[in-house]
């Protein structure tokens, strides 16, 4: 873990890489994990919490596999994680 950690705090272009793997399974689940691994690379829940306003112990629960954001929160999360949201033809 501490490799992949290691590599997504490297550079935005792995991080993006990470999400788009994970948006690929087709499994919500998979993306909030990738999103979480991300903000643990970039200095954890408390320092997300700090960049995007929302609340530390909701962000656990959203960054679960189980979790369910809603889109501005995961807009949020994506834009202190240096990314962004896009969309392309299937």
């Amino acid at each position: 873990r501490e490799q992949r950690l290691a590599w997504l705090a490297a550079a935005p272009r792995n991080a993006a890489a990470y999400v788009e793997a994970a948006l690929e399974t087709g499994d919500p689940g998979d993306l909030m994990h990738a999103l979480r691994d991300i903000a643990d690379a970039r200095g954890g829940i408390s320092r997300l919490a700090e960049e995007t306003g929302l609340n530390r112990e909701a962000l656990y629960r959203t960054l679960s596999r189980s979790g369910n954001p809603q889109l501005s929160s995961l807009l949020a999360i994506l834009k202190a994680s240096g990314l962004k949201l896009s969309v392309e033809p299937a």
